[in-house]
């Protein structure tokens, strides 16, 4: 399996509309690949918690259609990043006016463009402020088959978190997808934890973030796909706009397992 990870530029003076065709254009030239990967709030950026009121969407919304359409012309399995996701609010903090909430909502698509996975990001970041404020949080781990292989969900904040990890290997999971949008600053915890998330569940892990800046904080790129083993196979050398492309063995998950098999001598579940 080809994975390609889109480390987007966020660029405050394009239009969300212009970002949204743009990135549908580079969807639609990954045909090579198989499985396709966008980073978190790529279309309002991860921390302008100004926009995110005037840039939520449905599930059905403008960003949706537009990945779903670039899914079925690349035939490609695409994680389509993370949205603001208006919905019909359900209870807990992050409520707004009117009987709804706000979450950020993971996507991912089918090669006929069927939305095949939906996942709320479960940990809000911000300590009370910004985003944790501002969004509801989700409540499921939430995995995705792929022919070959399953897919668990995470995003940005959840890398801090393992037992969400822990959670989607025991659901299947032998690849772990890692929409971001993390800042510059903590760029040495982005790629020490992905790696970590590896090796400790001997799983891929697909970590695609931003370029650019977010509301004026710079982002850390550093997009990187890591094999089971903990070895990184590519990454982004920096924060510039650029796709990271490296080949998934779904068999080398079952062997690094079966060779070393620190899953199976687990006592506190």
């Amino acid at each position: 399996m080809r994975a390609s990870l889109i480390q987007i530029g966020v660029d405050e003076d394009e239009t969300v509309e212009t970002r949204r065709a743009r990135a549908a254009s580079l969807v639609r030239e990954q045909t090579a690949s198989d499985l396709v990967v966008l980073p978190e709030l790529w279309t309002v950026g991860a921390f302008a918690f100004d926009s995110f009121e005037a840039g939520a969407e449905p599930l059905d919304g403008p960003t949706a259609r537009a990945m779903s359409e670039a899914a079925r012309e690349a035939r490609v399995w695409l994680h389509a990043g993370s949205v603001v996701e208006r919905a019909e609010h359900t209870g807990g903090p992050g409520a707004t006016g009117g009987g709804t909430a706000l979450y950020n909502t993971s996507l991912v698509f089918s090669p006929d463009g069927e939305r095949a996975a939906a996942y709320r990001k479960i940990h809000r970041f911000g300590f009370d402020r910004g985003e944790a404020a501002l969004m509801s949080a989700g409540a499921e781990p939430v995995t995705v088959d792929l022919p070959g292989i399953t897919l668990g969900l995470a995003t940005c904040y959840d890398l801090r978190f393992p037992e969400l990890f822990r959670a989607l290997t025991d659901a299947g999971a032998r690849a772990l997808v890692v929409p971001a949008g993390w800042p510059a600053r903590r760029a040495s915890h982005w790629s020490l934890l992905a790696r970590a998330r590896a090796v400790e569940n001997q799983a891929y892990v697909l970590a695609c973030g931003t370029a650019g800046t977010h509301a004026g904080v710079p982002q850390a790129g550093r997009s990187a796909i890591i094999d089971p083993w903990g070895e990184t196979l590519a990454e982004a050398p920096d924060a510039g706009e650029r796709v990271v492309t490296a080949e998934l063995d779904p068999a080398y998950v079952d062997r690094v397992r079966e060779d070393f098999p620190v899953l199976r001598d687990r006592v506190l579940r």
